[in-house]
């Protein structure tokens, strides 16, 4: 927090008249009602508005009470304000008594900040379960300290009329309690009641469920129809769920099938954190992160399974996340949610449901009411909606928990659009990010926006929400870009869409990995003086040389980088067919390796006989088969030997399916294998490479020996641990680095992330992980800008 020092001496009666500025999450957060009661109560005059810039106050009083109104303003903030600085100067006295909330003013550019949507509060819930409170089983009861915000946000300042609450008008008693600086609504823009606010409905499906029908309670109805396993689209915060009973295995398999979700885990709603404890291991950073605010979806290692019952069916982790190490949860955070899962007295009901994005895999989430009749149509049964709009598309944010600290695997509700702050300031700046995970990043001075999580640019429809997404956040942060930062990649649908939308502006293009490096220094507020070792490990990304990369060590900065070392080149055959087909990919490595594809290897036999003599001629004429160092695909070759995994329906399921095994592998084993490192050559890039040809016969060698799939997916992370440890070794050995950055969507590998950086550490580096930015392309926008904000021309006049 930034601002002029009182004067050290006051007299303590002389009149100060002071006019503030207030920087920060300051709106809709009772920031104006908080000031209030403070003037208040030390007998201070003045006014205190909204504005563009933020919250502005002007206070006059003895000079004492002034300098404590000061020194107050942030140190005793609300709970979801967030001051970033607070600037003052003294005027002349005016005189006046009392203290007024001004109406809001529109001039001026956008500089407040908008607050994330936030969990219903405790206030807030014990109202809506107290039969005597007027918003009794109200499913939109919320105060100035919880409920929609960002979603619900049409411009700023951040007033009714700038919401899509602007279309409800209050009722006497909440216009009572709006205007009364002793409520906690005082100001509370989204604030309704029964009697005015929104209305929900329970619109029956084509085959409607026994016992539905008019003036039944849509909540009553919709409990009892998840009771029965139908399947209903919810309208939440930011757009559709989907939902059933976690319980119902049935249910289950009938949403999996219907959305064409193949294994990809779901994520799960509990009433509570207790009630999830015999699913999965829940620590104290865990239950924080779940009973938090922002109460993203928060993975958490499945316990060994259990019976549930007498008939021995097993838990319901296992058909919600098949063969996942992890389970998703999340607690409610809307009203309609605690009202879902049932109140105390309620009838007994569901009480942990599954809750996915209501969208057709690969689409973008649904927020229009219309659009959710239509396109759901296939795969809901029900629809439980109400008649305020969602103005912005927001999905769930997803975290875990990483040797005691958070780490944001897709930033989104309850954290968008916080700002970030920057090591360096910048030009105002747009860049697009990837194609996969998408998010775009806006950025001016020395704060950056990352957009709630867009998804993946191959569809149309999230083309369509990318642009919407854009407009919407210049409107709300007044950034209006001078330069567009894109990825290399020739075939990028979001680079395309940046050298549409350039309108004369330069569009720098920056290679991926150095993007993914840039963005992990950025958020530990490095300025770039020093270069970094960044160890860039994901699937895919397009090199300089034309291969696909994604086995990385870069010497890298802001403004360039070196590749020092990288995974040795294999053939990727089919292209995404070896995505899909992991089989494919162990193929490659073995032909690579010099082992011979004998039929007592997995992979060998899951190819289906009529493939393999293809696949074998492919390799063999280097058909479609761009070279790759990818550790991403090297994960997969191995989950496929080890026969882990042959088929992936979902991104990274090979991967995430053989850190699945290497978790549940005897602690007792410490063997690990290793892989050759050749120094650099004269040819290609004078890079060192990394020949996984060692690991490869050493696990087939233990497979051949018996040796479980547990052990050697334990052993395959334990040689990438040591491969990342020797290189950056090297790196610090010939260049004096001695910070690592660990980036890449392969880090969100939690088992590899801690054991590289416990033995980082131990050796004296200086370790970098990410927290608050995904690891994966979900923060590649992060780095593109600031690398762009260093190389970017001026725009052409």
């Amino acid at each position: 927090m930034s601002g002029q020092q009182a004067p050290a001496a006051l007299v303590e009666d002389a009149p100060l008249r002071r006019r503030i500025t207030v920087r920060g999450v300051v709106q809709g957060v009772g920031f104006r009602p908080y000031l209030y009661g403070l003037a208040t109560e030390l007998a201070l005059a003045g006014h205190v508005t909204n504005t563009p810039e933020g919250v502005v106050v002007e206070v006059e009083g003895a000079a004492s009470a002034v300098a404590r109104f000061c020194d107050r303003i942030a140190s005793q903030a609300p709970p979801l304000a967030r001051v970033e600085s607070v600037r003052h100067r003294d005027m002349p006295p005016a005189g006046g008594t009392g203290f007024t909330i001004l109406a809001s003013r529109t001039d001026g550019p956008a500089r407040t900040l908008v607050s994330p949507d936030a969990a219903t509060c405790a206030d807030c819930l014990a109202e809506l379960a107290d039969p005597a409170d007027r918003r009794y089983r109200h499913p939109f009861v919320n105060c100035t300290h919880c409920g929609p915000r960002f979603t619900i946000v049409t411009g700023v300042p951040y007033d009714r009329s700038h919401t899509t609450m602007a279309g409800f008008a209050m009722c006497p008693d909440c216009a009572r309690e709006y205007a009364d600086p002793a409520d906690r609504r005082f100001h509370a823009q989204p604030v309704a009641c029964p009697a005015c606010g929104p209305r929900l409905r329970l619109v029956p499906g084509r085959d409607p469920e026994p016992g539905s029908g008019a003036g039944a309670d849509p909540v009553t109805e919709a409990r009892a129809l998840l009771t029965r396993g139908a399947i209903l689209a919810v309208k939440g915060l930011g757009g559709y769920h989907l939902a059933c009973d976690a319980t119902n295995r049935t249910a289950v398999a009938r949403l999996r099938r219907r959305k064409a979700r193949g294994d990809k885990p779901f994520a799960v709603m509990a009433r509570s954190a207790d009630d999830v404890r015999h699913l999965v291991r829940l620590g104290p950073e865990e239950r924080s992160l779940l009973e938090g605010p922002a109460r993203p979806v928060v993975l958490m290692r499945r316990l060994p399974p259990q019976p549930s019952d007498a008939d021995g069916d097993p838990s319901p982790a296992e058909a919600v996340a098949p063969r996942s190490p992890d389970l998703g949860v999340m607690l409610p955070y809307t009203p309609l949610h605690h009202l879902l899962l049932g109140l105390p007295g309620d009838p007994a009901g569901p009480r942990l449901l599954v809750m996915t994005s209501g969208n057709v895999s690969g689409e973008p989430i649904v927020t229009d009411d219309a659009e959710a009749l239509e396109r759901l149509a296939h795969l809901a049964d029900a629809w439980l909606t109400h008649d305020r709009p969602i103005h912005v598309p927001c999905d769930d944010s997803v975290v875990r928990v990483c040797d005691g600290e958070p780490l944001v695997i897709r930033r989104s509700r309850g954290y968008a659009p916080l700002p970030l702050s920057l090591p360096l300031p910048v030009r105002p700046a747009l860049a697009v990010g990837g194609d996969l995970k998408n998010t775009f990043c806006l950025a001016a001075d020395r704060r950056a926006w990352l957009s709630a999580h867009i998804g993946d640019m191959d569809d149309l429809a999230t083309q369509q929400a990318f642009g919407r997404a854009v407009a919407q956040l210049q409107r709300i942060t007044g950034v209006r870009p001078e330069t567009l930062a894109s990825d290399r990649h020739p075939g990028y649908r979001s680079a395309r869409w940046a050298d549409r939308n350039a309108d004369r502006r330069p569009v720098v293009r920056v290679q991926h990995h150095h993007a993914h490096i840039a963005a992990a220094m950025a958020e530990h507020g490095l300025d770039g003086a020093r270069p970094v070792i960044g160890v860039a490990f994901d699937g895919t990304g397009h090199g300089d040389d034309g291969a696909v990369w994604g086995g990385e060590f870069l010497l890298a900065d802001y403004d360039g980088f070196t590749r020092f070392a990288h995974l040795a080149y294999v053939p990727l055959p089919g292209g995404d067919a070896a995505v899909r087909r992991p089989y494919r990919m162990a193929l490659a490595h073995l032909r690579a390796a010099g082992i011979g594809w004998s039929a007592d290897l997995a992979c060998t036999t899951a190819c289906p006989p009529d493939e393999l003599p293809l696949l074998e001629r492919q390799l063999e004429r280097g058909l479609n088969c761009v070279p790759t160092s990818s550790m991403g695909r090297l994960f997969d070759a191995v989950s496929s030997l080890a026969g882990v995994c042959q088929r992936a329906g979902y991104e990274a399921q090979a991967a995430v399916e053989l850190e699945g095994a290497a978790v549940r592998a005897p602690v007792e084993d410490t063997a690990a294998y290793a892989f050759a490192l050749h120094g650099p050559r004269d040819g290609r890039d004078g890079a060192r490479r990394a020949d996984p040809a060692p690991v490869l016969a050493a696990i087939v060698g233990d497979l051949r020996a018996g040796v479980e799939p547990g052990v050697v997916a334990a052993r395959f992370h334990r040689a990438v641990t040591d491969l990342v440890h020797r290189v950056c070794v090297r790196a610090r050995e010939r260049q004096g680095a001695d910070t690592v950055a660990l980036t890449g969507g392969v880090f969100a590998n939690t088992l590899l992330s801690s054991a590289c950086a416990a033995v980082l550490r131990e050796d004296g580096f200086t370790v970098l992980r990410h927290r608050l930015v995904p690891p994966g392309d979900g923060g590649l926008a992060l780095g593109q800008l600031m690398v762009a904000a260093r190389t970017a021309p001026r725009p052409t006049d």
